[in-house]
């Protein structure tokens, strides 16, 4: 997602303790979050396999209506099956096999009783009649829902956006992260001055005689739920063909007519994108349904095979370099980062919003990534370096499980800090790379848990991390390098962390580069001169204490 932390900064700084312990207390947990947030007995007993959306929205009214079909895979036998749908849209009907089904509503959970016996392995379909007037997305993506707008000719400008918030906020669906449909349909009836944009390829456009159009769109990859989008706007497009590590890749571009020529030009950094990223990543992962820049009437999102673009045809973060480094002007802020997101969000996806840092740690740090292909390896640190002072370290990065509660905004720029700080661990960048590649292969369209990326990235570097990330996401604190020098001798430790906490750092002393094998105890070692350097890569804070107790 877009960087939200530039936000949360502003929150945080902004309040005091006392209105701080009271958004604690409104935070607390609700049936609700637990309904939305955890793997119900209502969710955990079928496997979705098949979505048709086919739905009719009606600018004017800002109203959308329609049906989703649902296939399921019976994995236990139950009779209860909950689907979520977000007031004020409500369910008007469900039917199975020409069956009207019962259901009951609690909030935006309804659980839904099936008549058919429910066998094992068995595939079943049911079909999803609603209707309503979806939230309103008032700054979206940030908030989540529809935005309804109109462009600079005044024809209508609609984008969809809700990760978070939850897709269940316009359309009916399993709203839980642990489980992707394999496929999907998605079908959009609109007027026929307007295109809908939507995941995966466009396989027909159908003309009616109401002067509407249906436009359907087909995903042949399991997708998220957040990542289904619908986007309507005076649309024109242009394409082209990327030669790319898995053969041919269409890329589609669709912008407003009058954007035409800005975007042509922006839009050339697309491909480099995907050659910097398979490169570190490895290859694009939805070849099959293609990869399109979809222009929308707000900043931008990683919609899977859809990323949506508004960053106005400009370098930088709305023309701002969030790094100060210089570097963050030599790109497209949303172009890279949402792009990245194809890898870390969309092909990689957590199975608990919790754990949200794998999308956002991991995709922040693509920027960085992008500027090392690029430009090279000291302008890439340089970028994630600057990008420090963004961080608050006010609230661990891992949310709550179980409740839709992420963690903190420092998922961003901190998590991709500890990312650039494992890259110095790793000591060997090919080693990092086929690191990076190999987490994109061994959970290829996978739905994860933080623990099993934490454990991978061990292995595969050959290092325990384990305190090293209980440290940088589940504390929030940076840790201290303590040292002193006196009479030839160095003493050093880790201060500011958590028990056990072990990781090596690599330091100057004397000329030379040393790694030193540090703990929360002192150390010492002999040294001539009267300072070091600590290397700025690590993200720690370093306290020289002789000069401490001097002043």
């Amino acid at each position: 997602m877009t960087s939200r932390f530039i936000i949360f900064l502003f929150i945080l700084f902004s309040i005091d303790s006392f209105s701080q312990g009271l958004m604690e207390d409104k935070l607390k947990p609700t049936r609700q979050d637990s309904l939305r947030g955890s793997i119900t007995p209502e969710r955990e007993w079928w496997d979705l396999t098949y979505y048709h959306l086919d739905i009719k929205v009606e600018p004017d009214k800002k109203h959308i209506s329609g049906s989703n079909t649902v296939g399921y895979k019976v994995l236990k036998s139950n009779k209860t099956m909950q689907i979520d749908l977000q007031e004020p849209m409500k369910i008007t009907s469900v039917t199975s096999n020409g069956k009207k089904l019962k259901f009951n509503r609690e909030g935006n959970a309804y659980f839904i009783q099936l008549k058919k016996k429910q066998k094992k392995n068995d595939i079943n379909y049911l079909k999803i009649n609603y209707e309503g007037f979806p939230k309103e997305a008032i700054r979206a993506p940030w908030d989540g829902g529809l935005s309804w707008a109109k462009d600079e000719n005044d024809n209508h400008f609609i984008a969809t956006s809700c990760q978070g918030l939850g897709a269940s906020v316009w359309w009916p669906n399993k709203d839980h992260m642990y489980d992707e449909v394999d496929s999907m349909l998605i079908s959009v009836n609109v007027p026929k001055h307007l295109t809908n944009v939507s995941n995966g390829r466009l396989r027909k456009v159908t003309e009616h005689k109401d002067d509407t159009k249906t436009f359907d769109w087909f995903v042949t990859n399991p997708i998220n739920n957040y990542g289904v989008n619908i986007n309507i706007g005076d649309y024109v497009s242009f394409s082209e063909v990327f030669n790319g590590e898995k053969g041919d890749l269409d890329i589609d571009n669709y912008v407003l007519s009058y954007n035409l020529d800005k975007a042509k030009e922006q839009f050339k950094q697309v491909p480099m994108m995907i050659e910097a990223f398979e490169h570190w990543f490895g290859p694009y992962p939805f070849y099959e349904d293609s990869f399109k820049m979809v222009e929308v009437p707000y900043l931008g999102m990683e919609h899977q095979s859809s990323i949506t673009y508004g960053n106005k045809y400009q370098n930088g973060y709305l023309g701002r370099d969030l790094s100060g480094s210089g570097w963050g002007l030599k790109f497209d802020y949303i172009i890279i980062h949402e792009g990245g997101h194809e890898w870390f969000a969309n092909n990689i996806t957590y199975k608990d919003i919790a754990d949200m840092w794998v999308h956002e740690g991991f995709t922040c740090y693509s920027e960085n990534l992008y500027v090392d292909y690029f430009f090279g390896k000291k302008a890439s640190a340089e970028y994630v370096i600057g990008t420090r002072r963004g961080i608050s370290n006010r609230k661990p990065i891992i949310g709550l499980y179980d409740i839709n509660r992420e963690g903190s905004g420092d998922m961003y720029s901190k998590g991709a800090n500890l990312l650039h700080t494992i890259r110095q661990l790793a000591k060997d960048d090919k080693v990092w790379r086929q690191t990076l590649r190999g987490l994109n292969e061994e959970f290829y369209h996978s739905t994860v848990t933080t623990r099993e990326i934490e454990e991978y990235i061990s292995m595969s570097i050959g290092i325990d991390l384990s305190k090293v990330f209980d440290q940088y996401l589940r504390d929030y604190r940076v840790p201290i390098f303590e040292y002193e020098i006196d009479d030839g001798e160095l003493q050093y430790r880790w201060n500011n962390v958590i028990d056990g906490f072990d990781m090596p750092i690599e330091v100057i002393i004397d000329g030379e580069n040393k790694i030193l094998n540090t703990s929360n105890e002192f150390k010492k070692i002999p040294i001539k001169n009267l300072y070091i350097n600590v290397d700025d890569d690590y993200y720690v804070f370093t306290k020289d204490l002789k000069i401490t107790i001097n002043n």
